[in-house]
């Protein structure tokens, strides 16, 4: 596949003078050692100062500023890649790095025209508009090139873990009609298939490449759909949340709210491009902003992460509060590897104080916390103008409409340092058309003009937000979202097992598992280990959904309905 990339040591870097224009964060970084403001009962009261840092109005716009929103006229691929492919061609858009160092590389010149080869390749073939196209690739550069092209052609993409089973890519097959399949050497999508779905693989995209024929993005209203992400709801299905164009465009204020990326700027990332994290801030932030997006796709050794900070002159590293757990445990953090790096960006799960004194201590260097989900991405964030409270995941992004409301009902919001849910308003161009094929989860989703995320918080006299879990029992571990119905469901099988339980444990200030509770079936308890178990449940689910702590008891916790009490697993 030499075709697609060439291989250099250095991207070239190019200055743009414009300013952005739209920063609407007012005040300056709080110095080292500042006191903080109150914080509610309970919550720690420090304040991790940010190393010293360049205001919003100091920044060069994104290329993608260049841009004007225009709602009947938008399309995603456009927005990411032309403004760069005509401006700075020779630029590196995407590093792709492994153990042994730089992998593949391919500038924003060589990306364009590559999306436009295939997506004049996927227009071929037919498809009616809004297709559903699969992607099972894993971090590969052909995941971004086929991403692109299917937006590019007016098709929906449904990216997919690389780490799920095959029974499990088949359901979001069925489950989203998927037209087409682009699958990777080594993966595979269990059977049956929906009816006319076409397995294409990477000599489909070489043939198309080398291709005559290019397109260029269609042009659609920016509410039109162009992706679907999979993601664990409270039945223990996963269900696609549709999102259209316009997404693109409501990722915006993470700019100047949170990442505070520019065009000189090299982003790595360490999350798979399924995920919209990774899909979101590790690709299409970087894109948008004329900077280079770097990826890994090695061995997951967690000492590693330093190193490809220094190989890469990363100046923005993102991953989940574990991942920095580990490299403070098992990696090098030397001044020279970190010489590069500007700040730390995290999302995916709560970010523990103690764990951000810790990497502050041993990198000097600020950390920066989002809150988001699949159905919106990231709303709330400390970042270069909103200093980091110690156990507050930060402030609403500038120009985002959120309120804390009543659990109980009603749309107007709860007072201060009262508990309530998260929701966004209507006109968040970040917010999703829909959930797939699933009305009853969308109403349901709706309070008025307000989506509720689910996730409960309160809010301070400074307007920082304080989170407290979630109002359903979908889990937050590793910074993947997982069902424990889903979980549950594949143990209840093993036939050794008379009832089950999951639920999340804390092991410590950075790491939560799965732990499963388990009433043996008599005289079969010493049938059950970790070990087994888990090689019995990994038939049905990806790793990240296993359980790691394994519990034998007599009864499970339930209420007086006979609903398993999940808060109370592993109490007493």
């Amino acid at each position: 596949m030499a075709v697609f990339w060439h291989f250099r040591n250095r991207a070239s870097g190019l200055t743009l003078s414009a300013m952005i224009s739209d920063a609407s964060v007012k005040g300056a970084p709080v110095p080292a050692a500042a006191p903080a403001a109150s914080a509610p009962a309970g919550q720690s009261d420090g304040l991790v100062a940010a190393s010293p840092v360049v205001a919003s109005a100091a920044l060069p716009a994104m290329p993608a500023a260049q841009h004007v929103f225009d709602t009947e006229r938008f399309n995603l691929t456009e927005y990411c890649l032309a403004w760069n492919a005509e401006r700075q061609p020779d630029k590196a858009a995407l590093i792709l790095l492994d153990d042994t160092g730089i992998r593949g590389e391919i500038s924003f010149g060589q990306m364009y025209d590559q999306v436009r080869r295939v997506t004049a390749a996927l227009h071929a073939l037919d498809l009616a508009p809004g297709s559903r196209i699969m992607i099972r690739m894993g971090n590969r550069l052909e995941f971004a090139l086929v991403y692109f092209a299917v937006a590019a052609a007016g098709l929906i993409a449904v990216p997919t873990s690389a780490q799920l089973t095959p029974a499990e890519a088949g359901f979001i097959a069925r489950d989203c009609g998927a037209a087409v399949a682009f699958v990777a050497d080594g993966l595979e999508i269990a059977p049956p298939h929906p009816g006319g779905m076409r397995l294409l693989g990477l000599d489909w995209l070489e043939a198309a490449i080398r291709g005559r024929r290019d397109m260029a993005p269609v042009h659609l209203p920016a509410h039109d759909p162009a992706l679907m992400i999979y993601t664990s709801g409270t039945s223990g299905r996963p269900k696609g949340v549709l999102h259209a164009h316009r997404a693109v465009w409501g990722r915006r204020p993470m700019g100047p709210g949170w990442h505070g990326m520019g065009p000189e700027d090299r982003v790595l990332h360490a999350g798979q491009l399924n995920w919209t994290y990774t899909l979101g801030v590790g690709l299409m932030d970087p894109w948008a902003h004329g900077a280079t997006a770097v990826l890994y796709a090695g061995p997951r050794d967690p000492s590693v992460w330093p190193l490809l900070i220094e190989r890469a002159e990363a100046t923005i590293f993102a991953a989940v509060p574990s991942v920095y757990r580990q490299m403070l445990k098992y990696g090098t953090l030397t001044p020279e590897r970190l010489r590069t790096l500007r700040h730390g960006l995290t999302a995916g799960e709560a970010l523990p104080p103690p764990l951000t004194h810790r990497w502050f201590d041993a990198a000097s260097l600020p950390l920066y916390e989002a809150l988001g989900m699949s159905e919106v991405s990231t709303y709330i964030s400390s970042g270069p103008e909103t200093p980091l409270r110690l156990g507050s995941p930060g402030r609403p992004q500038p120009g985002r409409r959120i309120q804390v409301l009543p659990l109980d009902g009603g749309t107007d919001p709860v007072g201060p340092d009262e508990v309530g849910v998260i929701a966004v308003h209507r006109d968040e161009p970040g917010l999703m058309i829909s959930y797939w094929n699933r009305p009853e989860d969308t109403a349901a989703a709706w309070r008025g003009d307000w989506f509720l995320t689910g996730d409960l918080a309160r809010v301070d006299s400074d307007g920082y937000y304080w989170y407290d879990g979630r109002s359903d029992e979908v889990m937050t571990v590793l910074g993947y979202r997982v069902s424990p119905i889903e979980v549950e469901a594949a143990l209840s099988a093993h036939p050794a097992i008379a009832e089950v339980a999951v639920g999340p444990r804390k092991v410590d200030d950075a790491l939560t598992i799965i732990a499963a509770y388990v009433v043996p079936k008599p005289g079969r308890a010493g049938e059950l280990d970790l070990d087994g178990v888990n090689a019995w449940v990994g038939k049905h689910l990806a790793r990240y959904k296993w359980p790691r702590d394994l519990v034998l008891v007599d009864s499970l916790p339930r209420g007086v309905n006979g609903k398993i009490l999940r808060r109370a697993l592993g109490a007493g």
